[in-house]
This record gives C-alpha cells, sequence and structure tokens, in this order.
C-alpha cells in the first residue's frame, strides 16, 4: 500500500511539474506577443532581458531584405518569421548591406535605394510582429553583396591612390570613412512602417560589425583587431542602447598561440581572444562549417573537431573574456557527398546538445543560430544548407525541440532543485535533442 501511495505521490509531483513548465512556455509565448519590449542586454557573461536571463534558439535567413524590396515578393520574408515563430525561434540574423551590383541597398558610397531600404524596415516591422529579434550585419567580408572589395572598388573609381587590395579596407582612411557612413546610415535610419529610429527599436537584439571578417596581408590578427576598437567604439558613439558583437567565425591568432592548434588547419586573419576583450564588444560569436573546414573527412571525424571547436570557445569565453557566446553560423550541406537527412539532423542534434549543456553550465553559451531558413519556392536561394521548416518535419521537430529546451532552461536557471527533477543536471536535454547516434 506504501509503495501504492508513492506512487500515486510521484505521478501527482510529475503532473504539477508538467503543468508549470506549460504554464513557463506559455508566458514565454505572450512574452513574444508584447512587441518586444525592452532591450536585449548583458550582465557579465549572460544576456538579459527585462531583467531575466534570456537563452534562445534562432536562425540565419541572409535573403530577407533583399526580397522585401520588391514588396510582392514580401510574403516570403513573413512565411519565415510566421514559420520561425511556430518553432519558437526568438533571434534571426540578416544582411543589413548590398553594396553595389544589381539591386544594391548602397548604390555607391552614401548614395542608398530608399526603395530597398524599405525593404529592410518591412523585415524589422514583420519581426517585431512575430516576437523575433534580429541580429543585423553591415558589410560582407566576401564579394557576394559587395562586400569590402566593392568598398576598395569604389574608392579607385574616385582615383583614389595606394588601394592595393581589399584588404586596405582595414587600414585606409577613405574606406573606413565609407564604412562608419553607411553604419551611421543604418542606425540613425526611421523606420517608415514603425516610425521608430533603429537605433531605439528593441527588435534589434545587436549589431554586427562585418560577416566573418578575414584579412589576407596580416595573419596575426592585429590589423582587423585595430579596425575592430575603432569601429565597435564609432558604432557605441551612436548608439549605446544596443549590443554589438563582431561577426568572426572563432580562429584564433597570435595572442595566444597554444590555441592555433585548435583551428581548423588554417588561420584567417583574425584572433578571437584579443578582437572579443575589447571593451566595446559585448559577446563573442562563432561559426562553424565541418563540412568545409574538413571537407572529405569522416562525420565521426567532423563531430570530434566540432565539440572541440565550440566546448575551446566555451572555455575562453567564460574564463577569460567573461562574456556571453554565440554560435552564430552552423549547418550540414546537402550538397555533400553522401549526404542524408539523418547525418544533417545527427549534426545538428550534437550541436544542440552541446549549447544546451553549456548554457546549463554555468551559462556563457546564449545560444545558437542554424544557417540558413528560406520561404517555399526559393531554390535561387538555395546553397545547400536551405532548411525549409514546412517541409522538413524531422529538421523542423529538432529546431522546435531546441527552442523549448532552452526557453525552459531560462526560466530554471535560478531554481537548481526543479532543474534536478528534469534531470538536467546529469547533462540530460530535456527534451530529447541530441541522442542520435552522429554518423549513423
Amino acid at each position: 500500500m506504501a509503495s501504492f501511495s508513492r506512487a500515486i505521490s510521484s505521478f501527482f509531483a510529475l503532473l504539477c511539474l508538467l503543468l508549470l513548465l506549460a504554464i513557463i512556455t506559455e508566458a514565454r509565448n505572450l512574452e513574444n506577443t508584447n512587441n518586444n519590449e525592452g532591450f536585449v542586454r548583458t550582465r557579465g557573461a549572460h544576456f538579459v532581458l527585462n531583467g531575466s536571463p534570456f537563452l534562445f534558439n534562432g536562425f540565419n535567413s541572409y535573403w530577407l531584405m533583399h526580397v522585401a524590396a520588391e514588396p510582392t515578393e514580401r510574403y516570403k520574408v513573413s512565411e519565415v518569421f510566421k514559420e520561425a515563430s511556430a518553432a519558437s525561434l526568438s533571434v534571426g540574423r540578416t544582411w543589413a548591406f548590398s553594396d553595389g551590383g544589381d539591386a544594391a541597398l548602397q548604390i555607391s558610397p552614401g548614395v542608398y535605394d530608399e526603395r530597398v531600404l524599405q525593404g529592410l524596415d518591412f523585415v524589422i516591422s514583420e519581426a517585431r510582429k512575430y516576437g523575433i529579434r534580429l541580429i543585423l550585419s553591415f558589410v560582407n567580408n566576401y564579394k557576394d553583396f559587395g562586400g569590402r572589395s566593392q568598398y576598395a572598388q569604389w574608392a579607385k573609381n574616385a582615383g583614389i591612390q595606394n588601394i592595393n587590395s581589399e584588404d586596405d579596407f582595414y587600414t585606409h582612411p577613405v574606406l573606413k570613412n565609407y564604412y562608419k557612413n553607411h553604419v551611421k546610415k543604418i542606425v540613425t535610419r526611421v523606420n517608415t512602417m514603425t516610425g521608430i529610429a533603429y537605433k531605439d527599436d528593441s527588435t534589434i537584439m545587436a549589431w554586427e560589425l562585418m560577416n566573418e571578417p578575414r584579412c589576407n596581408v596580416d595573419y596575426s590578427g592585429k590589423t582587423v583587431n585595430g579596425w575592430v576598437q575603432e569601429m565597435a567604439s564609432f558604432v557605441k558613439s551612436l548608439d549605446k542602447k544596443h549590443l554589438l558583437e563582431i561577426g568572426m567565425e572563432g580562429f584564433y591568432g597570435d595572442s595566444m598561440p597554444e590555441k592555433k592548434q585548435v583551428n581548423p588547419g588554417f588561420q584567417v586573419g583574425t584572433d578571437f581572444i584579443s578582437s572579443h576583450l575589447i571593451r566595446e564588444i559585448d559577446f563573442a560569436t562563432i561559426h562553424a562549417y565541418t563540412d568545409q573546414w574538413l571537407s572529405g573527412q569522416s562525420d565521426d571525424a567532423q563531430a570530434t573537431f566540432m565539440q572541440r571547436w565550440m566546448t575551446s570557445h566555451w572555455q575562453d569565453s567564460r574564463t577569460i573574456l567573461k562574456k556571453p557566446l554565440v554560435l552564430a553560423e552552423f549547418g550540414k550541406s546537402n550538397k555533400d557527398p553522401g549526404y542524408n537527412q539523418n547525418a544533417r539532423d545527427a549534426f545538428m542534434s550534437l550541436v544542440y546538445r552541446n549549447v544546451y549543456n553549456f548554457a546549463k553550465v554555468g551559462g556563457t553559451m546564449g545560444g545558437s543560430l542554424v544557417w540558413q531558413l528560406v520561404a517555399q519556392g526559393m531554390d535561387n536561394f538555395d546553397d545547400g544548407y536551405s532548411i525549409i521548416l514546412a517541409q522538413n518535419p524531422s529538421t523542423a521537430g529538432l529546431i522546435s525541440g531546441q527552442s523549448q529546451a532552452m526557453t525552459t532552461l531560462a526560466h530554471l536557471v535560478n531554481s537548481p532543485n526543479l532543474v534536478h527533477h528534469l534531470g538536467q543536471s546529469h547533462g540530460h536535454h530535456p527534451l530529447g535533442v541530441g541522442h542520435h547516434r552522429f554518423g549513423r
């Protein structure tokens, strides 16, 4: 009889716990509909929102402004935000640049296409509508959508002397002024749809200095580091409300040479440690493309690298930088030899499990952003990593499960007894994400 009573008690305890979790989730969903009140901030190595821990699952969709520049195509932006919101994704990262070329945002230095700017206005207003916060990037390292090379070409076209390569972007005063003018244009813009200046809009979580900065003429990381210091100070002089990050992939440089062994066999001219120690930079980022960096190696070898890559940067962010860390890009391409859906899901499970466990053990890891979500009928934007949630139920399930796990963890982070009952204190993902064997 006693054992029966204990069973009944345990059952009701579990029932109460599940009810509590349901209430927490519902409260979070209600928060998402309240138009993103409050700015995301940092407190030590943690993100906070309205004074409470903020942990997230998110996504990349670089194309949002580009597509929204054509009003008849804006439904695709709305579709992705709607599906992302349904999967409880709360942060999206996208471009606030398109320099030169077709359908450019910045046609030439300081000359903008208002139609494209209004596309960006729409993106921000739709994100606000669906309770999704945005990380907006100011410029590209690569030639896609212009990037550093376009800035250099603009200077050459203007007759500026001593422009030798796109790496002059980091040091030449003319190119630096082009960049500063663009930053000012974006940060101070007033949204034509909401009437809110970007610098005053809490829908924007953070600004990003550059998508994946790299420098071919200085592998030490010092050239990029000097640029980051100057531009971070400039952004903060315009806007002290928003968070700021660099956009780095996580490669180690000369400041701590012993850490270079963690790099995937090469350097790109950045220094994860020294640049993220800059006071004006609020949180650290890493990217990870093991299928590109370790091309030809097995799934298990790539998984081993990924584990080491994430662990190393989490430890450094926690003990050296003392700032939050975000895995801002990761994915697995369907164009890889031998690709299958199970392999992608297994890779994502591994990543999500790490993100969750690092967030649980001492914080610091704030969330991750998968690359990338697209809407249906966007085959021309498919880079191999594209995910259409409505057409990929297993992947959508993983993403939604991670969103719920991170949201729940944020609410439970100050309740160790409840965490223990959930089994989280033993490193278990509460919703089962990550229990796929990698490379099966």
